[in-house]
């Protein structure tokens, strides 16, 4: 009797063990739960981070996402990346809780990666060694890799828009051209196409340049489609630009 009462205190020694253990474990992880990335689909990750600018993510990221809702097309998963599963504060204050950590884990296949704009894109967030480590290794196996506003920053500072030409948020131009007097830099236009890269101004003319990546991607039709869906008046041919020869 003795050892049964011995024997079923440790077993509720080690359930409250166990229990405390799980308790101190990273709460994202608990409850985590990953997006469902469906095949034959071309994956949009989006690298956000503390400061991301409201528009700049969530204007493509519309854009891109409302393709699913479109037949006949390889549309596209959308989810987000940053260098941590905590969640991560906008500029503007909105939590936003990121789907993959990529410090730490595997990384689904990206064919599209997105750099939306954030508060230390001109200082601090250059020196972040690691997130430019990754964009640089997202770039290499990317079908295209685009900005917004001054994510083209963080694209310059990581070698990969050293042949091609791109542009900025238009107050920043000059000091883009000062950071990077190597680069080929567009202004008045909205986006710059060229190559894999795509750069635009940003804020709401975000929204241009993903309805651009998209007609380029499934024709006019598409785009015009997308666009109306949220109510913005498409025309690429009104739009100032710099796009390879049609």
């Amino acid at each position: 009797m003795i050892k049964k009462v011995f024997c079923f205190a440790i077993i509720i020694f080690l359930t409250a063990c166990a229990d405390k253990k799980s308790e101190g474990k990273n709460d994202s992880d608990a409850h985590r739960q990953l997006p469902v990335l469906k095949p034959n689909r071309y994956n949009v990750a989006f690298l956000i981070m503390d400061g991301v600018y409201n528009t700049e993510f969530t204007a493509p990221y519309d854009i891109f996402q409302h393709t699913q809702f479109r037949k006949g097309i390889k549309a596209m998963n959308t989810f987000s990346v940053a260098n941590t599963l905590e969640p991560i504060t906008s500029f503007e204050g909105i939590r936003i809780l990121p789907d993959f950590d990529y410090t730490r884990d595997s990384i689904p296949k990206i064919d599209i990666l997105v750099v939306p704009s954030a508060e230390h894109h001109l200082d601090t967030d250059l020196q972040d060694t690691t997130m430019l480590n990754f964009v640089r290794k997202a770039s290499k196996e990317a079908l295209f890799v685009t900005s917004h506003c001054d994510g083209a920053f963080v694209l310059a500072k990581s070698g990969i828009l050293d042949s091609v030409a791109s542009t900025t948020f238009p107050s920043d131009i000059e000091k883009y051209k000062e950071m990077f007097p190597h680069l080929k830099v567009k202004d008045s236009v909205l986006f710059v196409h060229d190559g894999k890269f795509i750069t635009s101004a940003g804020g709401a003319k975000s929204f241009e340049a993903a309805l651009y990546l998209c007609e380029y991607l499934y024709g006019k039709e598409i785009a015009e489609s997308i666009a109306g869906g949220l109510v913005i008046d498409w025309n690429l041919d009104n739009v100032p630009k710099s796009i390879p020869p049609q």
